[in-house]
């Protein structure tokens, strides 16, 4: 059975609708780089970047071409640290989201805050 609406189309719609969805793809996307997982990190950026300022918006702001934009968040793309955190910034910039990262580490099997 076809879907009636595309991924993409779904995943914009309720990021434009919805603040709270927004704030929290980012903050998934960070997880998933945190933790290592960079493929689904980059693929949650870009489904936000997407469903917000767009890759020419973006583009315009950090004085890159789309294109480079595109290639450094596609799946097979390895995006330098600073332009990775140039493009965090500019969503956390234009999409009013701020996020603070907390530290712990693991003794035995608790977690204790650092």
């Amino acid at each position: 059975m076809p879907l009636s609406r595309s991924y993409k189309e779904t995943i914009k719609a309720r990021v434009e609708r919805d603040p709270e969805f927004r704030a929290a793809l980012f903050d998934e996307a960070i997880g998933a780089f945190l933790e290592g997982d960079t493929a689904v990190g980059k693929a949650l950026l870009r489904d936000l970047v997407n469903s917000t300022i767009g890759f020419e918006g973006l583009a315009e702001e950090l004085n890159k071409s789309s294109k480079s934009i595109h290639r450094m968040l596609a799946p097979s793309g390895n995006p330098r640290m600073e332009n990775l955190f140039q493009v965090i910034h500019a969503i956390t910039k234009n999409e009013g989201i701020s996020f603070k990262l907390t530290s712990s580490y693991t003794k035995g099997n608790q977690r204790v805050p650092a």
